[in-house]
């Protein structure tokens, strides 16, 4: 009951009168999930549906799934990105894992001896029950220490000047010279959460205590090298000539417009753009679009920076997208992973600049290629209302096609995936294989 708080959850079912809910567990707590969803329709009368699978990471709340079973609201379990969502109302339950206040305490002092540093102190989602605990044992002691806030949902209204608030969390910058002269210590496991934070906030010292080792450490990720191989990725989108907009999230507020945005940029910059959802992406289905020299992946904040090393084509993100396809977006040392800083009326958005003729751009060379290439933007075509087809008068004798250049070419492959063969395959009954590993099978002995 206190791991997954069923009190707070059935006061938020019955308080919003909801009577169909959604309840979203990561793979590691779908074990529970028939007890939580067998407890909470008896205490609050409302049908329960558990969604099994997400259809992209884990940490995003899943609208679409939940939509499916009609639900009202959804209750999302577990580790969580805090991406704002679109329609239904959420409560999140992060599950308060354990934490040894006193060691953590004890590697916060053994890192900083200084008392008069400067420190934000950050945690995982799962951990942050136990922050007040630890405040209260640091803060007399460091009068300059910040603990961040856990905040659900757009707090855009609710934040002050001189807080930043990123990620879910919210807090106050108290140094002189500002964010660049804090440190951060983290509160949790390595992982992409953290990853994220280092290179958003790439100009903070940053250590951490991981409450399963009982260990503190300062970071040693190279900020530097991870960035460089971030670039290169953004050389390599320069070059690119067909892009695949990958939708990772259907579930975060603003997908529909940052897509639209991508769209428009690359069109202006003379690449081609292909919108492409296979869900959660990996090496295998990626491989089938040998067309696509780059891919650019719309996700959460965690779930963007995807390790493309495996893959047979590079997969960058939005911001990566705009340093490679808008001049007038200049690399100031500041990372972006969330894609709605780039969108109009955002902190991050650049406007892009007005088209100039070819025969007055300036020669680009690639760095990879050596080859010349042409980085000035194209105008935007004249919008003209053509005649539309969609809609024609019924006639015997004539029949209405439509024909896509890139559906024309995908049909003249040798290959275009697996062919189901309806009727033609004859059924027959399962036999039992061949048993044992591919060296030694347990029939070969009795064959000799």
């Amino acid at each position: 009951d206190d791991f997954y708080e069923m009190d707070r959850a059935a006061a938020f079912v019955r308080g919003g009168g909801f009577r169909t809910v959604a309840l979203q567990f990561p793979d590691e707590l779908l074990a529970d999930a028939a007890a939580v969803a067998a407890q909470m329709e008896a205490v609050t009368g409302a049908k329960m549906y558990v969604l099994g699978d997400t259809t992209y990471g884990s940490c995003c709340v899943d609208e679409v799934a939940a939509e499916h079973a009609g639900a009202e609201a959804v209750l999302h379990y577990g580790p969580a990105c805090l991406s704002p969502c679109r329609k239904l109302p959420v409560l999140h339950i992060f599950g308060q894992q354990p934490v040894d206040i006193r060691d953590c305490a004890e590697a916060f002092r053994q890192l900083y001896p200084d008392r008069q540093s400067h420190v934000v102190v950050l945690s995982d989602v799962v951990y942050a029950h136990a922050m007040g605990e630890l405040e209260q044992q640091l803060c007399p002691e460091y009068p300059n220490v910040v603990f961040s806030r856990v905040v659900c949902g757009d707090p855009s209204g609710s934040t002050l000047p001189g807080e930043v608030c990123q990620f879910g969390r919210q807090f106050p910058v108290e140094a002189p010279g500002g964010l660049q002269d804090c440190a951060m210590f983290y509160v949790g496991a390595e992982g992409l959460a953290l990853t994220n934070f280092m290179l958003t906030w790439n100009c903070c010292p940053f250590s951490s205590f991981d409450p399963a080792t009982g260990c503190g450490r300062r970071e040693t990720l190279n900020v530097n090298r991870a960035l460089m191989r971030r670039l290169y990725l953004v050389e390599r989108a320069r070059d690119a000539r067909v892009v695949g907009i990958l939708v990772g999230t259907l579930g975060v507020a603003g997908y529909l417009a940052v897509l639209q945005h991508l769209r428009e940029l690359l069109r202006r910059a003379g690449k081609r753009s292909y919108t492409l959802a296979v869900g959660k992406p990996n090496p295998a289905k990626l491989a089938n679009f040998l067309e696509v020299d780059i891919f650019v992946l719309v996700a959460c904040a965690q779930n963007s920076l995807l390790d493309s090393s495996e893959f047979y084509r590079p997969v960058v993100t939005p911001y990566e997208l705009e340093l490679a396809c808008n001049p007038a977006r200049k690399w100031t040392g500041n990372y972006l992973t969330d894609f709605r800083d780039l969108l109009p009326g955002a902190c991050a958005h650049v406007e892009l600049p007005p088209a100039i003729p070819a025969a007055e751009a300036v020669p680009d060379i690639s760095l990879i290629t050596g080859e010349m290439r042409a980085t000035h933007l194209c105008d935007p075509p004249a919008p003209q209302l053509p005649p539309s087809t969609t809609l024609v008068c019924r006639d015997q004798t004539q029949t209405l096609a439509e024909i896509s250049p890139a559906a024309s070419f995908l049909e003249s492959r040798s290959w275009r995936g697996l062919e189901q063969q309806l009727g033609q395959t004859p059924v027959s009954k399962a036999v039992q294989g061949r048993r044992g590993i591919a060296i030694a099978y347990e029939d070969e002995g009795c064959e000799q």
